[in-house]
């Protein structure tokens, strides 16, 4: 028997569970009329340690993960706020010439945001959403097609769902965005981010710290238990190399990257490997189809907002869909474009942005090196742009959702920015 939604989405990650539990609690879908399609949703919850993927939640992400019922569920001990981050270039010192230092006193804020462990965030979003009564449903996607009634997906274990709107969120290699023939642009770094914990003699103070490298950005987070997550960008033969190392010789490497800026650094976990890439879909809507998240755009972590993207895609859509107010022309591309041209007037220039300081940075061109080090002093010495920075870093700055904005509920188009 077919079963028929308003919305269907595919991929229950952060993202689409995020935007499956928006949809109800705000109201613009019933319980049991929102879909969450994956092959192999998460079947387990918060690990003995901390995951290997941690991400940096920004404000604006921390109000729509409790406007979802999600982040009163994560555990304290999987979350922690950094309340200073500290961005150098290779050719300074973090205290010195060639640095960058925001701090949350400096702009009234409690922190600058938060470090969550990857895998608390993903179980307790799909929780989330079940809790709502949203319907999950295990299995896979083979094929998606479109006509003027709905959007028919017939599953690869046979059964079939009908939605009036198909969100896709099944992440970068999405199977679903290439199923419907949407293309994609953009390039890969020939580059590799380590992950992993250490330990260090010098506690990170509740600080981010970040050294720009000429193969790549280091960023240290800080955890809960005093360690700090890496997650280390480098050409991909250093990160070969790298990953060969003995963790003696790894953590040693690892100090003379950051510096020794927290001193003896010791590894304390496996360490994960993930390619590098900027790649944006072509188009992020069609009929009855709304792409959200890394399968609509993938961009470099130098800055941490991979995820934070995501989750606004989340907030824009709910926001596009709760004017239209209609399930029934809830997949009108006419409806759909709003989303469209308010995300992608956002999410381009930022991986643009990205993209651009990673080439800026990640060279060893004296000339550049000499711009790099009084461009980040000046920003350090003119309070106005250093607010705008810490802005863009909260996710306070922009064309924002009225769920981050403090907008109410929205009844009708006059409601949303002006598109």
């Amino acid at each position: 028997m077919k079963r028929e939604f308003d919305v269907a989405i595919v991929g229950a990650g952060l993202v689409g569970s995020v935007l499956a539990a928006l949809l109800v609690t705000r109201r613009v879908c019933p319980p049991g009329r929102v879909a969450l399609i994956d092959p192999q949703p998460a079947r387990d919850g918060d690990g003995p340690d901390w995951d290997l993927r941690v991400f940096a939640i920004n404000r604006a992400s921390q109000r729509l993960l409790a406007a979802s019922g999600v982040w009163e569920r994560l555990p304290r001990a999987r979350i922690q706020p950094y309340e200073r981050l500290c961005v150098w270039d290779a050719a300074g010192s973090p205290a010195g010439a060639g640095s960058l230092t925001f701090d949350c006193a400096e702009i009234g804020e409690p922190d600058l945001g938060h470090i969550v462990d990857g895998r608390s965030l993903k179980w307790h979003g799909l929780q989330a959403a079940r809790q709502l009564g949203v319907v999950v449903v295990e299995a896979g996607v083979r094929t998606v097609s479109i006509d003027e009634a709905a959007a028919q997906i017939r599953l690869g274990d046979g059964r079939e769902v009908a939605a009036g709107l198909v969100a896709v969120a099944d992440g970068a290699e999405s199977p679903t965005r290439q199923r419907l023939g949407i293309g994609t642009s953009g390039h890969g770094y020939a580059a590799d981010a380590l992950v992993a914990h250490v330990a260090t003699a010098i506690g990170h103070r509740n600080t981010a710290w970040q050294r720009f490298l000429p193969t790549g950005p280091l960023a240290l987070l800080p955890l809960s238990d005093g360690r700090s997550s890496i997650v280390w960008s480098v050409v991909r033969d250093e990160a070969d190399r790298l990953c060969s190392l003995e963790p003696t010789s790894f953590s040693e490497a690892l100090e003379s990257a950051s510096a020794g800026v927290l001193g003896k650094t010791q590894l304390d976990s496996a360490i994960g490997r993930h390619p590098l890439r900027l790649r944006t879909a072509d188009r992020m809507v069609g009929d009855r189809v709304a792409l959200l998240g890394d399968a609509a755009h993938a961009v470099h972590p130098l800055a941490g907002q991979g995820l934070n993207l995501g989750l606004l895609d989340c907030g824009a859509l709910v926001a596009v869909l709760e004017a239209a107010a209609d399930p029934r022309i809830f997949g009108d591309r006419r409806v759909l474009r709003r989303y469209e041209r308010w995300r992608r007037s956002e999410v381009l220039p930022a991986a643009a942005g990205f993209d651009a300081l990673d080439r800026l940075f990640s060279n060893t061109d004296p000339v550049l090196a000499v711009l790099r080090s009084a461009g980040l002093g000046l920003v350090g010495r003119l309070p106005l742009a250093k607010r705008w920075f810490a802005a863009q870093a909260l996710g306070t700055a922009g064309d924002l959702p009225p769920l981050v904005a403090g907008g109410g509920a929205i009844t009708d188009g006059r409601s949303l920015p002006r598109r």
